[in-house]
């Protein structure tokens, strides 16, 4: 497995509140994107704690062959001591109320990928020629679509598009999705992470005709940021990526 990561700024905000990281351990690689939210610089501050205390959660209690049931209880608690960080720093500084930020992580093996998330930064495992969206948006739209109210074509124009209904740090606990894709032997497939200032912007079908190119791993982060700059880069651009042949 391969993997690379990149964020950029891009061409609107005045700060990059996006944190992305990739961690190995053994054969098996973590990785997470955060995006941050709040006040002035709120963002940036909750999206780096919850970057930094979920790896640390997770490092201090990851064991070499854990189990499958093992990782998913380690990966749920690592979202979740990081909610209790950011929620307490919040609430001990007005300056930092209302922060708080989206999370999507996955831990990636050669035999399955277990994926939590928390927000609208959203996972995609590409396999075969096709592409799926692992994860669920957790926002008013969504919500509002499910329920029949607005159609999917709404959803890209409602006015409540960015408004989350849950995030890392808003709450005092936080109840993340948890999904696993349990992979064939020796199978090929491509992981993307990525914060909403990409697939707010490009389409599925934009990315995953990137996804499908035969480049390695570094090239493909950066034409996925480069199609979202070309859209105006009016949000910050996160992406990692794990590729498997």
């Amino acid at each position: 497995m391969t993997s690379a990561s990149q964020t950029h700024i891009g061409y609107v905000r005045d700060e990059n509140q996006d944190r992305v990281g990739i961690r190995q351990f053994g054969e098996n690689l973590l990785l997470v994107v955060c995006d941050g939210m709040g006040g002035e610089r709120s963002g940036s501050k909750a999206s780096t704690m919850a970057t930094d205390v979920f790896f640390e959660h997770f490092e201090e209690g990851y064991i070499e062959d854990m189990d499958a049931y093992s990782v998913r209880s380690l990966l749920l608690s690592s979202v979740s001591a990081a909610n209790s960080v950011v929620y307490t720093t919040a609430r001990m500084d007005y300056q930092n109320f209302g922060m708080g930020t989206t999370c999507v992580a996955a831990f990636v093996s050669d035999t399955y990928i277990a994926v939590a998330n928390v927000g609208d930064s959203r996972a995609y495992l590409l396999t075969n020629e096709n592409m799926e969206q692992i994860t669920t948006d957790h926002t008013v739209v969504h919500m509002l679509m499910e329920k029949g109210e607005i159609t999917k074509a709404e959803m890209e124009t409602h006015p409540q598009r960015h408004m989350l209904m849950k995030a890392v740090g808003v709450e005092r606990t936080v109840c993340p999705d948890f999904f696993r894709i349990d992979l064939e032997e020796n199978q090929s497939f491509r992981l993307l992470l990525c914060s909403d200032g990409l697939s707010g912007f490009c389409s599925d079908a934009e990315i995953q005709a990137i996804l499908s190119e035969e480049l390695p791993a570094e090239e493909i982060t950066q034409k996925l940021v480069d199609a979202a700059l070309e859209k105006g880069g009016r949000d910050n651009i996160s992406v990692a990526i794990v590729t498997a042949s």
